[in-house]
């Protein structure tokens, strides 16, 4: 069971995590054996490993900069959902709007998160462009 406290500071230790040079706070954010989705259709990253080893390959570093903005819309047992907006700046901007679904335990480690992005420019349905 997790509560919006718990939540809340499980987004701060994200947010910290992504700032901070290498992968150490990763542990300290989710289970061992996480399951990590990039988005619905995408094949899971699995294991706090993997995890680290893509956050590595996704992030331009610690000085990347950004900002990030996350609302909780639901907090149902150890499921919670949050609306992520996410702003790069430098030299390619890029925008995200966000749905984050995540279990975090009573340890409030992540065991699953899934993000659902969005950005502009993107279609809606199939063959719009």
């Amino acid at each position: 069971m997790t509560d919006r406290a718990a939540v809340s500071r499980w987004l701060a230790g994200y947010e910290a995590a992504w700032r901070a040079p290498g992968t150490g706070r990763l542990a300290g954010l989710f289970t061992g054996d996480v399951t990590y989705r990039q988005s619905p259709y995408e094949e899971p990253v699995i294991g706090l490993a993997a995890v680290g080893r893509m956050w590595d390959e996704e992030r331009a570093g610690p000085d990347e900069v950004f900002t990030l903005a996350t609302e909780i819309l639901a907090v149902d047992g150890p499921t919670a959902v949050v609306r992520a907006e996410v702003n790069y700046a430098g030299p390619i901007r890029q925008e995200y709007r966000d749905l984050w679904v995540m279990r975090i335990g009573a340890d409030e480690l992540c065991s699953w998160f899934e993000e659902w992005p969005y950005w502009p420019g993107r279609p809606y349905a199939p063959g719009d462009t």
